[in-house]
């Protein structure tokens, strides 16, 4: 990767996105740092140069932030795009990808892991053929995220579509939400 490309870091957390702005700066890479989608859309249409490479936290506060990824790209189509997610499912992963996203990776992340994201090209992605069998946890997981995405992150007419009370929902979806070590 170019010592001189830039990132911008879109993710609501103030903690994280400073935290990992910091890393990336002790590598030489140049930040920017969006906590929602207004601030990341006006900074990658005013920075000159734009940033080369974008890490997008895939839950903005109440915005779902693969809504985030068709109008980044429409602004500077040649930015390369890594969701982040404490809420990894492979529904989700599919979807950021088919809008355009270059990676997905589940937090906790290191910045290394991050940076060497950005070194894979698409076409060169492969998916293992492991042949076991998924989970209980893992299909519930999966469901969860799927409906979960259908109603755009909100979780109260999530919980109601799947009989569940919202509580035990958040709680189920807590589980998962890891804070990363990103140093």
């Amino acid at each position: 990767m170019n010592e001189n490309q830039s990132f911008i870091i879109i993710d609501d957390d103030e903690v994280f996105n400073t935290t990992l702005c910091r890393a990336l700066k002790r590598k030489d890479k140049h930040t920017y740092s969006a906590l929602n989608s207004e601030q990341a859309l006006d900074l990658v249409t005013k920075s000159k140069p734009p940033p080369q490479c974008a890490i997008l936290d895939l839950s903005l506060g109440h915005e779902n932030g693969i809504d985030l990824i068709k109008p980044l790209l429409k602004i500077h189509p040649q930015l390369k795009i890594v969701v982040l997610t404490g809420y990894a499912s492979l529904t989700t992963a599919v979807q950021a990808i088919k809008l355009g996203a270059w990676n997905y990776l589940a937090k906790p992340v290191d910045v290394d892991s991050i940076l060497n994201a950005f070194n894979k090209d698409n076409e060169d992605i492969q998916v293992e053929n492991n042949i076991s069998p998924i989970s209980l946890k893992q299909l519930e997981w999966e469901h969860l995220q799927r409906v979960l995405a259908e109603n755009k992150g909100n979780i109260s007419e999530t919980a109601r579509q799947l009989g569940m009370h919202r509580r035990t929902l958040q709680r189920k979806l807590k589980k998962k939400n890891n804070h990363s070590d990103i140093e």
